[in-house]
């Protein structure tokens, strides 16, 4: 399952779709530090990254066409932040939106399928003519724009092939989903959209893959049967009591059979337990890029991620990790930064795969990430899906 990964950055979506059983032949980004993180981990002979070819560059410059014939899926996420709830929103007026060059490689390599991510701000109510918009440039990317044709003629024409129901040139069936990965197993509460395209002559339906993990039986291993406590070795002492406002909502658990929950989402302690402990200005020996910076602070709405549930939003910001964000609050009250490890944790890299750069920018490289785990669960459903469609139709 040959494939290209747009907008790499650090290699999140690439790296679970590599898990997934695709083979990138190229991953492209034009950002430096994201490149040599990349180009880094080749030098260090990990497998999965071992056969990319790393292009760093203006995406608008290059030609798709030449991978027509040898890619079959396209993977990418393009940059977010004109649709970021911590940018600009600026959305299609935005210079860095790249949803138009994600059409055109669609356009160019006519792949089978593809995977595209982007933040849950594209689905804000001000940009629901826009998100519509992409998904019928996805839906028919041979429909491209003329001229100097204003975005919602362009749009017009598409909703009425659409409405036609007939169209003879290559088209897609688009799916678009939110997703939490908390409830694929990834320590964070971190929602993404995803459009997933199958190309109609595929004859695939597609379906996206069900959480395999709840809030619900997190509070039932803390507060019913206090497992969570127990596999951490919390004494009884030292364990949160419930939250007032989940009281109703524990009794409600306490009526049900365990095997009844999907597994309990992970917690920040869950990810990063049997990490070396460090104090600030100090560096791990033993483990890549696990040192603290100084200065974490709390402020209001800001106040860090509790140890023991799943973190709070990684983010990336203009000029570097925004105001108390990125923090952890420990039980004491106090806030520290996480290191760029325990991010990497959060955000479920490997521990082999080590990002390169000064601390902000390791932090802006993960706060913009895909989640490993999240990006193979949605790249496995697509193989599944495309594959069993190609075996059913020989």
């Amino acid at each position: 399952m040959n494939s290209i990964e747009l907008f790499a950055g650090a290699g999140g979506l690439a790296i679970g779709s590599s898990k997934a059983g695709f083979r990138h032949e190229v991953v492209m980004d034009w950002d430096h530090n994201a490149c040599e993180t990349i180009r880094g981990n080749q030098k260090r002979k990990l497998r999965c990254v071992r056969d990319w070819k790393v292009v760093e560059g203006d995406v608008r410059k290059y030609d798709f066409r030449q991978h027509q014939t040898s890619v079959e899926y396209v993977f990418g996420g393009p940059p977010c932040q004109p649709f970021s709830l911590g940018g600009k929103h600026r959305g299609n007026e935005d210079a860095r939106n790249m949803f138009p060059e994600a059409v055109r490689s669609v356009r160019e390599i006519c792949p089978r399928a593809f995977v595209f991510e982007n933040v849950k701000g594209l689905l804000r109510r001000n940009f629901s003519n826009y998100f519509h918009y992409i998904l019928n440039q996805l839906r028919f990317p041979t429909v491209s724009r003329r001229g100097d044709e204003e975005w919602t003629d362009h749009q017009a024409r598409l909703e009425r092939i659409y409405a036609g129901n007939h169209f003879s040139d290559v088209h897609y069936k688009v799916m678009p989903k939110l997703l939490n990965a908390a409830d694929f197993g990834v320590p964070q509460r971190r929602e993404r959209v995803f459009l997933v395209g199958v190309r109609s002559d595929v004859h695939a339906e597609f379906s996206f893959p069900e959480p395999t993990h709840e809030e619900d039986a997190l509070l039932f291993d803390k507060w019913v049967t206090g497992e969570y406590w127990e596999r951490h070795e919390i004494p009884t002492a030292r364990r949160e009591g419930v939250p007032e406002h989940l009281h109703g909502r524990i009794e409600s658990l306490n009526s049900l059979w365990k095997p009844m929950l999907r597994k309990p989402w992970r917690t920040v302690r869950d990810a990063i337990c049997d990490l070396p402990a460090i104090s600030i200005g100090e560096a791990s020996r033993e483990i890549p890029n696990h040192y603290l910076n100084p200065g974490a602070r709390s402020y209001a709405g800001h106040n860090g991620s509790p140890l023991d549930e799943p973190a709070k939003t990684l983010k990336a910001g203009d000029h570097g990790v925004p105001g108390g964000e990125n923090t952890l609050r420990l039980p004491d009250g106090s806030v520290r930064y996480f290191s760029v490890r325990e991010c990497a944790r959060i955000q479920t890299f490997p521990d082999s795969w080590v990002f390169e750069g000064s601390w902000t920018e390791c932090m802006r490289q993960l706060g913009n990430a895909v989640p490993v785990t999240l990006g193979q669960v949605v790249a496995k459903k697509v193989a599944q899906v495309v594959l069993a469609a190609e075996i059913g139709h020989r």
